[in-house]
């Protein structure tokens, strides 16, 4: 998310972007979350936490419903957030939640112009309600380990209030071992450079050009 906010300064795009990045320190202590435990998030839907390891959607809870507050044109977050979605797309493809079939048609495009491919997931109503919780607005976690990265998302999206927003999942694409011939072995960067294409894309077409 860094690279791209530098690189598009550093290429002159002509698009008012502003970058929210969430960080917290996951350590045990006397006054840390605890199974069971309800929190309420800055949009003041409450949560319950059955597992304290999916804590990365929790901050980025916060940080949607803040970024939501500025009233964008369109969201996007951007997180390694699941196993779940490397089991799935393994390093071939960033998977993307979106509802918006025209800013899906942006993501494609700039994943195939630049090589950091993206996958639409689904957001089905299901994946929604197997997160009921019956002490709290929502649960943190499904009621199995079925479809993990869309109950991520799905997750996620009770905090939007853009009108369109998506959310990409990177944690199959951000390491390489050799799956990748042109990048060296380690932390990729990827998708940096389709997410530069996407929204100098979008802010030379719009968003609804398709």
């Amino acid at each position: 998310v860094c690279a791209s906010l530098d690189a598009l300064l550093r290429l002159g795009a002509p698009v008012n972007v502003r970058v929210f990045v969430p960080l917290c320190e996951n350590m045990p202590s006397g006054s840390a979350i605890k199974p069971g435990d309800v929190i309420t998030a800055m949009n003041g839907k409450t949560i319950q936490v059955d597992n304290t390891d999916a804590e990365g959607r929790l901050i980025l809870a916060d940080a949607i419903a803040y970024a939501s507050s500025f009233n964008p044109d369109v969201l996007i977050d951007v997180a390694t957030l699941t196993g779940a979605i490397k089991v799935a797309l393994g390093p071939g493809a960033a998977g993307v939640f979106c509802a918006c079939d025209s800013l899906w048609q942006n993501f494609f495009e700039a994943g195939y112009l630049s090589g950091d491919r993206f996958w639409r997931m689904p957001l089905f109503r299901l994946y929604r309600r197997t997160m009921d919780g019956h002490l709290a607005d929502i649960n943190n976690i499904g009621k199995s380990r079925d479809a993990g990265a869309c109950t991520a998302a799905a997750f996620l999206k009770e905090f939007v209030a853009a009108k369109y927003w998506a959310h990409v999942d990177i944690a199959g694409v951000m390491w390489n071992d050799d799956e990748v011939a042109y990048l060296s072995k380690g932390i990729t960067g990827r998708p940096t450079r389709a997410m530069v294409e996407l929204v100098e894309r979008i802010a030379s077409n719009g968003l609804l050009a398709h």
